[in-house]
């Protein structure tokens, strides 16, 4: 596996946990600041396809206990609004995605789950 591009928040609990996670296992990562370089719509749509594949929705790719997700009012619109809106929408602001947010080769992850994260990363 070529080294991984982890979208991160620098102080993001979360974040440090999986970056801390990556490192006592030795796998080699580019930290990429999510606000600053949010994932391409096409990065999202591919996380979003391998969602689901796993039978889960395009929800979880937010971060809903944001600042942003609550001024946007998001928990109100997300159920109104089409794929394309909504992908556009964490593809222009970073803070509304999920962190960490890492694409593998044939997969991803959202958020930090040392479970899934040994399972999916590591193999």
């Amino acid at each position: 596996m070529s080294k991984l591009k982890v979208y991160e928040y620098a102080k993001c609990g979360t974040c440090v946990k999986a970056k801390k996670f990556l490192q006592s296992n030795e796998v080699a990562f580019e930290p990429v600041p999510i606000v600053d370089t949010p994932p391409s719509e096409k990065e999202i749509r591919t996380m979003l396809s391998y969602l689901k594949s796993r039978g889960q929705k395009i929800n979880k790719l937010f971060n809903t206990s944001g600042l942003l997700y609550k001024e946007m009012k998001l928990s109100e619109k997300i159920g109104y609004m089409s794929e394309d809106e909504l992908v556009a929408l964490l593809a222009r602001h970073g803070k509304l995605i999920k962190r960490p947010f890492v694409l593998l080769d044939n997969d991803g992850v959202v958020g930090f789950n040392e479970a899934e994260w040994k399972e999916k990363v590591l193999s």
